[in-house]
């Protein structure tokens, strides 16, 4: 699946992955700093009904949302991991077998702690409003 937004459009597609890929566990967030991983992110929870402040765990790594649809979300950022068992040591791997949905940025800092069926989602810088996303 790709898809092509822009900012206003982000809460429709949100609402389309969702809808489409809400069945998967674990969401893995492919892109170069500042391409959208975390507003796309956060538009998810939008649509997710999270009350919760919805933010980047950049320096916390994980943060947990709770939403009507799922008891609780984690919201990862592995950029400052140096190794995959300073991610175990962060309690990575619970989050990933207990959360109810995962959202990940930066996977390919630890990528044999996801799951074989994770959702790998692509996001594009196209220009600076526009973005393309690839689901696979």
């Amino acid at each position: 699946m790709v898809v092509v937004y822009n900012i206003s459009q982000i809460h429709d597609v949100a609402s389309q992955v969702l809808a489409q890929f809400g069945h998967k566990k674990v969401w893995a967030f492919y892109a170069p700093m500042g391409a959208g991983k975390t507003t796309f992110i956060h538009a998810l929870c939008d649509v997710l009904q999270v009350t919760d402040m919805v933010s980047s765990p950049t320096f916390a790594i994980i943060n947990a949302y709770k939403s009507p649809q799922f008891a609780t979300i984690y919201h990862m950022d592995w950029y400052r991991l140096k190794s995959e068992e300073e991610a175990i040591n962060a309690g990575v791997e619970d989050a990933l077998q207990q959360g109810d949905l995962c959202f990940v940025e930066w996977p390919e800092k630890a990528p044999d702690l996801l799951p074989n069926d994770v959702l790998n989602i692509t996001i594009q810088l196209l220009d600076v409003g526009t973005r393309q996303m690839t689901i696979h």
